[in-house]
């Protein structure tokens, strides 16, 4: 089978071309590579992937070199624990590793955006089993004050930094409706129950990510704290659930939030028609207009069980872009198996590093 980035290519091909009839086409006749003119450029900057391997030389780095190099994919994402394979080392080991692997990989793309979800507490990819220093929960920092708020979110950018990570998917803006919420409240990923609180932490965090030059990415609007199911897994509804405070911290940050994060939840008191927030076009039009916001909107994983259960991989992608979407992520970190293209089935609780 031909290199299945071509795959994804012609989908924003089609979607920017027009497609009268609605086919799919078939892998086995796409095209050679795209040229290097300002359409294939486009689409490559439009995708955030995930990979495995921890160095860019090892045999299973083959399809993103070409996706780097041949295809002009913008931005990618690292992960220490390989769902497919259940095992940990997916692309971090230790600090001079990692290191290692971000200026090979800005070899490639010297522009690249190199990502991670170095929140802090339970969702901390580098962490201290690597050789990295131990980021508390947001909760806590929130509860001991701004001082540690600032503490932490400054050796977080530093860290970031120095290794050659310039975006980091963090802070959380969720606020802390429910905390039984499996993903959000249960392990400690709010600031705070108050919106305002929510959004002076996520101001600080902003603050100090800044001064070290990694960007920061909001996450995930309009609101995940008060649901009560897990979008990893499956579809979640939070129409009775959610409060308008939700909106708060994205109002308060819209002129200072480089880049805010698209949630998978459905939420007919913005949408009426049940769509993910992550394909809706009105959801991303009520950030864009009703709160003023002019920079990046990334999806959240389109292979999260929200969306791989409730739509093919084609459809998603189209329903994406038609909805606004700057960034599509695919994290290829799924356990139903590796796949270059998109492989992620059913993250689950195993994202969070059991």
């Amino acid at each position: 089978m031909k290199h299945k980035y071509l795959l994804l290519a012609f989908l924003f091909a089609l979607v920017a071309c027009g497609n009268a009839n609605g086919s799919k086409p078939s892998v086995d006749t796409l095209p050679p590579p795209p040229p290097d003119d300002s359409l294939s450029r486009d689409i490559g900057m439009m995708l955030l992937v995930g990979f495995r391997g921890t160095d860019i030389d090892t045999a299973d780095n083959s399809d993103i070199v070409s996706a780097l190099r041949d295809y002009h994919v913008g931005s990618v994402i690292l992960f220490d624990y390989d769902c497919p394979s259940g095992r940990r080392g997916r692309n971090i080991q230790d600090p001079i590793q990692v290191q290692r692997l971000c200026s090979q990989l800005r070899q490639l793309n010297p522009s690249l955006l190199i990502g991670i979800d170095q929140e802090g507490g339970k969702v901390s990819r580098l962490a201290t089993r690597y050789g990295f220093p131990a980021i508390p929960s947001a909760e806590y920092c929130a509860g001991k004050g701004d001082d540690t708020i600032t503490l932490y979110a400054q050796l977080t950018a530093q860290t970031l930094s120095l290794l050659g990570i310039n975006l980091n998917f963090a802070p959380v803006a969720d606020v802390n409706v429910n905390p039984a919420c499996p993903v959000i409240g249960k392990i400690q990923r709010s600031f705070s129950a108050d919106p305002d609180r929510v959004a002076h932490c996520c101001s600080l965090w902003i603050d100090a990510q800044n001064a070290f030059g990694v960007v920061s990415c909001l996450k995930h609007f309009p609101g995940h704290g008060s649901a009560k199911g897990d979008t990893h897994l499956g579809l979640v509804d939070v129409t009775a659930t959610w409060k308008s405070l939700e909106l708060k911290p994205y109002r308060a940050l819209s002129q200072k939030a480089p880049m805010i994060m698209t949630a998978h939840v459905v939420n007919r008191q913005l949408d009426p028609s049940g769509l993910p927030a992550s394909l809706s076009p009105a959801i991303t039009s009520y950030l864009r207009d009703t709160l003023a916001y002019d920079g990046v909107i990334v999806t959240d994983d389109l292979a999260m069980g929200a969306i791989i259960k409730e739509y093919s991989f084609e459809t998603a992608v189209r329903m994406a872009v038609i909805a606004g979407a700057d960034l599509l992520c695919l994290s290829n970190n799924g356990t139903s198996g590796y796949d270059p293209l998109m492989t992620s089935r059913d993250i689950g609780a195993t994202y969070y590093h059991p």
